[in-house]
Formats: C-alpha cells, structure tokens, sequence
C-alpha cells in the first residue's frame, strides 16, 4: 500500500451518476487498483466522515469532489478534503458549474421549503414543519446540514486545482486525469497547469459528424425533439432542434447528437466563451429569422418567434446557470423606513 496513490471520492448535490463513472472504466479498475488506494468514497464503502478529518493533511494525493455546493455539509466536506488533499478536482458538471441542482438558483430556501413542506398535494403539513439544524429530542440532539439559499459551484468554497466536466466525465477522461497523475508521482512528470480543464478546447460542433449548413444558415421555427423525426445526418440545429453544442466544449465525443438528441451543454462552455447561455442565445438568434429582417418584424412578431423557446433558463443554462454571469434571479430587498 505504501506505494499507491491515495484517492477520495465524494458525493455533494448531484444524482450520483459521477460516483458510478468509476466503475465504468470496467477492467481498467484492476489496473487503478494496483496503483491506488481509495482511502474515502461513503457511496463506495463504510468510511466516517471524522476519520477524514483525522487524516494527516496532504496525505490524499487526489481527490475528486462530484455535485455542487448546497448545503454546510458539502460546504465542510469539500474543504476538509482540500486541507486533506493534494490535488484537488471538481469532477463533473455539477461540481464545476452547479448542474441541473443549480437550476434551484431560479428560486429560493423560502420558496422551495413553502413547495415541499406545504403546497404540494402529497403533503399533508398543516403547521408547515420544515427541516431545522438543530432539535431536541428525549434522546438528546438531532442535527441536520443547513439548507443554503444559493446553490455554488465548488471552486466558490475553495481552491480547485483541475476541472473535469461532463455529466459524468467519460471513461477516456477519467484515465487521462488518473494517469497524469500517476505519471507525475511514479515518474516526476509535469502536471498540466492548475486550472486546466481536463477535455478538449473546440466546441462540440468541432466532433460532431452531422451535416451543416455552412452559409446563409437559417430555420424558420424551433421544435422540441419529440416533436419532429430528426434526420440522423444533418445538424440538429439546422433542423430547427436547439443543440447548444455551438458553444459547449468538446470531449465527451458528441454522445448526444450520435444518439439523435440535442446536446444540453454538460460540458460547459469553451475558454472563449464568457457565458454559456448568452453565447447560445447569440448563436440562436444568428440562424433564427431575425437577424435580418429584424426591422422589418413588429415587436410582437420577435416575441412570437422567440416564445418558440420553451423553458429558457432551462434551455441555455440546463448545467451552468450558478456559473453564468446570472447567477441567479435576485429578489428586490424592501426598503427601511
């Protein structure tokens, strides 16, 4: 054991699927477990969470942090591990930019407590109890992780060292950022520069194999993929599908296009892109029957053409929004006096 490398693995506000992406290296497991020891992963095996914190610092040489930042347990978790931890890496979309939890920044505490705890059907709370940090109870004291108001990406709680996006990461890049790893502590390799994102810099675009339009690209409407047969060459956006892989970064090789289904941006934007959604929006709205012919449209017929978005946050900003320059919706504060 004195030899291997030491990894942690830990599940924030996410659905797991980063977690099982380990196992999906399928055979290469052997050859991990021959060069590493995990040494803390609670979906993996029965480790408590004051044994980590009794770890000497740095003795796990990496670390993958998977789900985003929603309550003060992930909050304390992540930064006991980054005390814990060498490397430390935000595996996954929802880790590096909040993901489909990140969606509940539309909302708040107040809002989604009063959804679950009073006003949907299948709950029967008429005193509008709602979970508490802390009650008393005849056997002494029992204690939940405070809910927080804003979901956060985890480099917004501490340093990260590598980002790893997808939903989850694919197999090739979990061995690539394994075996940098290895390389560097079995052969004295260099690691790639702190903050590289471990995939490819083009756009999805770049690795999708279907047919596009190169010039005067223009639909007429938008459809939602259920509604249409989508030709499995052509681009889906030239079809009218909204495929935000114009401005998502490669590396997961094109999946969801290969399968006849629009890319919904887990892999989060490229470096060139400052936001994910308004970037999609801008790319949309070149191809959209507006550009153009904008002042020759009333503002009631814009509207018409861009109310074919359905769910535009949802749209846009399916795995980024925590990380966009949104952020979030923001309720107007009421004024003293």
């Amino acid at each position: 054991m004195a030899d291997k490398i030491k990894i942690a693995q830990y599940w924030g506000a996410g659905c797991g699927g980063c977690d099982v992406a380990l196992l999906d290296i399928d055979a290469s497991i052997l050859d991990l477990h021959a060069i590493a020891e995990v040494v803390f992963w609670p979906i993996g095996f029965d480790g408590k969470l004051h044994e980590l914190e009794q770890m000497p610092d740095k003795s796990i040489t990496v670390a993958f942090y998977n789900g985003a930042i929603r309550n003060s347990e992930n909050e304390h978790v992540a930064k006991v591990l980054r005390e814990k931890s060498v490397i430390m890496i935000s595996f996954g979309s929802c880790a590096c930019f909040g993901g489909t939890p990140g969606l509940a920044n539309v909302t708040n505490k107040e809002e989604v407590f009063q959804t679950v705890y009073k006003d949907t059907e299948s709950t029967d709370n008429p005193e509008f109890v709602t979970p508490q940090t802390s009650v008393k109870v005849p056997e002494g004291e029992l204690t939940l992780p405070e809910f927080y108001d804003t979901v956060k990406t985890l480099d917004e709680v501490v340093d990260v060292d590598y980002f790893m996006p997808g939903c989850p990461p694919t197999v090739d890049l979990i061995m690539v950022a394994v075996g940098a790893v290895l390389k560097h502590v079995k052969e004295g390799a260099p690691l790639p520069p702190k903050g590289t994102v471990i995939a490819s810099d083009k756009t999805l675009c770049d690795e999708c194999d279907r047919e596009r339009v190169e010039t005067d690209r223009r639909i007429d409407r938008i459809y939602q993929a259920y509604e249409i047969k989508a030709d499995p060459k052509k681009c889906l956006l030239d079809q009218g599908i909204i495929c935000i892989g114009p401005a998502t970064r490669a590396g997961c090789g094109a999946m969801c296009p290969v399968a006849n289904m629009p890319c919904r941006g887990c892999m989060g934007p490229t470096k060139a892109v400052m936001d994910h959604g308004g970037s999609m929006l801008s790319a949309l709205a070149s191809i959209l029957n507006i550009t153009d012919s904008e002042s020759k449209l009333s503002e009631e017929q814009i509207i018409e053409l861009m109310m074919q978005v359905k769910d535009p946050i949802g749209t846009f900003y399916a795995f980024t929004l925590p990380k966009s320059l949104l952020k979030r919706t923001v309720k107007e504060r009421k004024r003293k006096g």
